[in-house]
């Protein structure tokens, strides 16, 4: 946004945020073009046209009067016509112009209002028909100069008017030569009057102008705080709740809603906490908030739901207004999971190093086992250097499992093309197969077509390695004890991986994509992870489900685990863990 924005006062608290304090108002340096309606420059315009307005019309009726009543004064019409154009120029004025901002010398309004006056009250002074004495009149154009001029232009206005007075008591003396000493007097001390009434209504204009600027910045500065506020709470992934003593909620934000279970209509009503017993706990916190005039920490469960809750008492602003107790709800499951991901972030890190240290010190050790296995002859060393060896070579692929996580970067496939699926997974399987002799016990089933999927070839390879590996563990012997295929569903392409073992217990199943948990004393625990992680870095998803494979009498139950894919989806960001150990 171009000009940047305007720092408002009564915010440089807040944190990163370096604010400039505003200038001083003065009456020059208010100068929009147009004033806002609900000014009170605005009302004071619309005042004094009003005013002008009210004047002329008792002129003309007043003149009209005398005029009818007393054809003796010999009051002439054409002064009636003076008062007529000076009401049709007041009214043109009053409903066709809108109020201009103070503190301007000269302008086009100046001419229609104040100059308009001065000119209609001084004919109407100078001829002074009837005995009537217009004097009080230059008072508003005297004001008008004052309170929506700077000041110069009010001292001009009162010199203008001065100076009229006194050439209407030097006309005067020339006709009556006997009372010029008490005209010029009585014109001076008018005249010195208004010079002070300009004075002194000006400097209450520009106090009422600056008061005015800094009602107004404080305004925009509460809007603007209070957007904040808004936009703060609305985004917290915690709950907040703003509740009154007799414990109803006048405020909830998204979180709250989701935490409590209750609907977005339900929030902006607002709803009282003893609508619900499983609220109590809630609600009594809230209370033992406000008799203790104190801030409360505790753990209650809601709905089935562990929660943190934090209350906070408001300022009550000197007993003025009440105090409100704003209630802070954290999902302890979230917080838990937090804790983990961090935990998991460490130890991928600490992982990465001692992987690091390790790989080279097992070289040497697998080097000096194999240079020491040539010349051993006693069968019971041959026997303890092959233990050696086979548990070297069980550490060598631990540490490279741990490396390729950290050797994983992150990839844009939005650029990449798809990789068509069934003949990536026919040429991994078949590697696999050649690799390990256990082309016998595996079935495979391409019926994805020409599906394409956002992955890359490597990594599917890599995958699909490492669960025919869990599957070869835990399989039996039969030729079909392993069956990997290929499906569009809705689509989606999918990869599936069965194999015959026998079924996982729950505990398993809880962490069975966790890093380093393994049923089994040889396996590093990476293997699944590491194909979670794999998927969730291109777009898919990896899941586990105890499934039937096979048609008729050789259907049978075992452990099938899932890749879904999603054609062309761009690749999401991975765990905290992942992205920590990638670092």
């Amino acid at each position: 946004m171009k000009g940047g924005c305007t720092a408002a006062p009564n915010i440089a608290s807040t944190p990163g945020i370096e604010l400039q304090q505003a200038p001083a108002f003065t009456p020059a340096a208010f100068e929009p073009a147009e004033l806002m309606s609900d000014s009170s420059f605005a009302r004071l315009w619309r005042g004094f046209m009003t005013a002008r307005v009210m004047i002329a019309m008792v002129l003309l009726a007043l003149l009209s009067i005398l005029i009818s009543l007393a054809p003796s004064l010999h009051i002439s019409r054409w002064l009636v016509g003076l008062c007529a154009t000076y009401l049709a120029a007041a009214l043109a004025v009053r409903i066709f112009t809108l109020p201009s901002a103070p503190g301007r010398a000269f302008d086009p309004q100046w001419v229609s209002t104040i100059g308009v006056d001065l000119v209609a009250f001084a004919t109407l002074q100078f001829l002074q028909t009837g005995g009537i004495n217009y004097t009080p009149l230059f008072a508003l154009p005297v004001l008008m100069g004052s309170v929506l001029g700077t000041p110069l232009l009010a001292v001009g206005t009162a010199a203008g008017v001065a100076l009229l007075l006194l050439t209407d008591a030097w006309l005067h003396s020339l006709q009556i030569p006997a009372d010029t000493a008490a005209r010029f007097l009585q014109a001076g001390l008018t005249g010195t009057g208004y010079f002070a009434l300009a004075f002194l209504v000006n400097q209450l204009a520009a106090r009422l102008s600056r008061e005015e600027e800094a009602a107004r910045l404080g305004q925009q500065a509460a809007r603007l705080h209070a957007q904040v506020n808004e936009l703060v709470i609305e985004t917290l992934a915690d709950g907040v709740l703003v509740v009154d003593p007799e414990c109803r909620v006048h405020a909830a934000n998204p979180a709250a809603g989701v935490l409590l279970g209750l609907e977005a209509r339900v929030l902006q009503s607002g709803f009282v906490l003893a609508d619900r017993a499983a609220w109590g706990p809630l609600m009594a916190l809230a209370q033992l908030t406000f008799a203790e005039h104190g801030a409360q920490l505790g753990e209650v469960e809601l709905d089935g739901r562990r929660m943190r809750v934090r209350t906070r008492l408001t300022d009550s602003h000197e007993g003025r207004t009440e105090s409100m107790c704003v209630v802070f709800l954290e999902d302890l499951r979230e917080i838990e999971a937090r804790l983990r991901t961090e935990r998991l972030a460490a130890m991928g890190r600490m992982s990465a190093a001692v992987a690091h240290e390790i790989r080279n010190p097992l070289a040497a050790i697998a080097q000096a086992n194999a240079l020491l296995e040539e010349d051993l002859r006693d069968p019971v060393l041959q026997q303890l250097s092959a233990l050696v060896s086979k548990n070297a070579q069980r550490l060598a692929q631990v540490v490279e499992e741990i490396l390729d996580i950290s050797r994983v970067q992150h990839r844009d496939l939005r650029t990449q093309p798809a990789l068509e699926l069934d003949p990536a997974v026919a040429t991994a399987c078949s590697d696999w197969a050649d690799q390990t002799n256990s082309g016998s016990r595996l079935a495979l089933v391409l019926a994805a077509g020409g599906a394409g999927v956002a992955f890359e070839v490597n990594h599917l390879r890599r995958v699909l390695v490492n669960l025919l590996d869990n599957a070869l563990r835990y399989a039996g012997h039969k030729p079909d004890s392993i069956r990997v295929w290929t499906q569009v569903a809705a689509g989606q392409a999918s990869l599936h991986v069965w194999s015959d073992g026998a079924p996982l217990t729950p505990a398993v199943q809880r962490h069975l994509f966790e890093p380093f948990f393994s049923s089994e004393s040889r396996s590093s625990g990476l293997g699944l992870y590491i194909c979670r992680e794999l998927c969730e870095r291109h777009g898919a998803a990896m899941v586990y489900r105890r499934g039937i494979a096979g048609a008729g009498g050789d259907a049978r139950e075992g452990n099938e685990f899932i890749a879904i894919f999603a054609p062309g989806a761009r690749p999401v960001a991975g765990t905290a863990a992942f992205d920590t150990m990638a670092a």
